[in-house]
């Protein structure tokens, strides 16, 4: 025992205090473990740094630091009379501000510009916060009740007619157009040699057509010259069509047994669009009235991104269940559809939306220009979303349909409330990216003759009052911000919800 505790050995001092680790967090522990932890990453960091500092910096310098900021024509804005070297012109900008949000709207009538953008604010922004409840009436007043009201106080004007009256008229004109066209057809037939008994014949069964369509809505063409005849069509045509349309409703939802709720929310809905018409006076000729051809600015940009964005989705959604369905006539026309709208240029798309689209309407039935420019837009954006959305509908699983299908769904249930939630969310990134493109291509709206933020832009340069160096990048620099603040604000909110609706998922 005793030669053991004589072999053992005992320290006669402390054992010194071990280096400190390597610190991970903070400041330094990024630098050092992002940034300058290999050779590559140095040598990366060192070129952003440059590439930074090289447009950064003189980015800065122009807007803020160099930039002008008082002044009330262009002398303001020249380096002999600022002593220094001139960046951006704000002065411009203050002038030309008006002009870039509403382009050349009446001055006294932008209040209805602003009354539009804060109920459109009003309306979206409950819509764009998950916990808000009553999602519902919200979203039937934003994309229902809202682009009515917006109409009628951008454009102006009154209601000739409500629904009755519009129908009717709208029937009377297409059976006419068709009555026109097949004489026409006959007369060529009738000169014609080789065909001419063919195309003769097919006139004559076209005219023959639009007379048994005459026939059919005739009761329709009765009851619109009675409702024309009262002393306040208006109200007279409201009461009819409200009548018509929930007595329909109450029928086709179980009449006396389970009928009453939609006739409810039908006679409800009616009296609502009735304040609507009462308070804007639509039925006795409604707010001055504004043509289109004057709006411009960020007005336009908002309208043809927001309306394209809109109705776009459901163009897309249908087009892609088209092109994925089983009945070979619809599959063949969504991939027709599909493939030709994407195989033209969106400028090719506004110039036959704004010079050919009237050719193919009714006779008497006219079409603004910027509805045109809008019917042009949302189907080019809904051939697009419709492969995206496509692309999500393939990422389903086959047996999720199959076990709704055992379940006893129908195919409309089992899409809306299995399939097509599913394939959306897969796809937010997707159809994000063409909503931030669709936003962005609005700027070729000005070929035309439609000016938004853009076209307002390359007008107010022709001003000699702001004629000065500096006046073309300040202005760039401005709309760009303007384009970046809501392409960034989508990204981001797509990013919102494409997190919270994959929660359950782990990473």
């Amino acid at each position: 025992m005793s030669d053991i505790a004589a072999s053992s050995f005992v320290r006669q001092e402390l054992v010194p205090e071990r280096p400190a680790p390597i610190k991970t967090t903070g400041f330094i522990g990024f630098l050092r473990t992002r940034l300058f932890n290999s050779p590559t990453n140095i040598l990366l960091t060192i070129v952003s740094i440059l590439v930074l500092w090289l447009t950064v910096i003189p980015a800065v310098k122009f807007l803020l630091v160099d930039a002008v900021w008082r002044g009330t024509d262009r002398n303001a804005c020249l380096a002999e009379n600022a002593g220094h070297v001139v960046g951006a012109c704000w002065p411009y900008v203050q002038a030309k501000f008006a002009q870039f949000i509403y382009g050349f709207y009446p001055e006294p009538e932008r209040w209805r510009v602003n009354l539009t953008f804060l109920l459109a604010a009003l309306l979206l922004l409950p819509l764009l916060i998950p916990r808000l409840p009553a999602k519902g009436l919200n979203a039937g007043l934003f994309f229902i009740a809202f682009p009515i009201v917006a109409f009628f106080l951008l454009h102006g004007g009154g209601l000739a007619g409500f629904g009755v009256s519009w129908i009717a008229g709208l029937l009377s004109g297409f059976a006419d157009s068709i009555g026109d066209a097949g004489r026409k057809v006959a007369s060529l037939g009738e000169t014609t040699a080789v065909v001419g008994s063919l195309l003769f014949w097919f006139g004559k069964l076209v005219v023959l057509f639009s007379i048994a369509v005459s026939y059919l809505i005739w009761p329709l063409i009765w009851l619109r010259d009675q409702i024309q005849a009262s002393s306040r069509p208006v109200w007279t045509d409201f009461a009819v069509t409200a009548a018509v349309v929930s007595i329909l409703l109450f029928v086709l939802n179980g009449s006396f047994r389970t009928g009453w709720r939609s006739l409810i929310v039908s006679l409800a809905i009616f009296a609502g669009i009735g304040a609507v018409i009462a308070v804007m006076g639509l039925d006795r000729g409604g707010l001055p009235i504004v043509d289109t051809r004057v709006w411009g600015g960020l007005l336009i940009t908002l309208v043809v991104s927001v309306t394209g964005i809109v109705t776009s989705m459901p163009v897309g959604i249908a087009l892609a269940l088209g092109r994925r369905s089983t009945i070979p006539l619809i599959r063949i026309f969504s991939v027709a559809f599909i493939e030709f709208w994407r195989g033209v240029p969106l400028i090719t798309v506004l110039f036959f939306a704004t010079y050919m689209l009237p050719l193919f309407v009714p006779a008497g039935f006219t079409i603004d220009g910027l509805v045109r420019v809008l019917i042009g837009i949302a189907l080019f954006a809904g051939a697009y979303n419709a492969e995206v959305v496509r692309g999500g509908l393939q990422a389903i699983p086959r047996g999720q349909g199959e076990a709704a299908s055992a379940l006893g769904l129908s195919w409309w249930k089992t899409t809306g409330l299995i399939v097509m939630p599913q394939a959306l969310r897969h796809v937010i990134p997707g159809l994000v990216n063409s909503f931030i493109a669709l936003f962005k291509d609005t700027s070729l709206v000005s070929i035309v003759a439609l000016f938004d933020l853009l076209g307002q832009l390359r007008a107010s340069f022709a001003d000699p009052v702001w004629a000065t160096p500096t006046t073309l990048f300040t202005g760039f620099a401005f709309t760009g911000l303007i384009y970046f603040a809501f392409c960034f604000a989508m990204s981001r909110y797509s990013q919102f919800v494409e997190h919270r609706l994959n929660a359950h998922r782990k990473n």
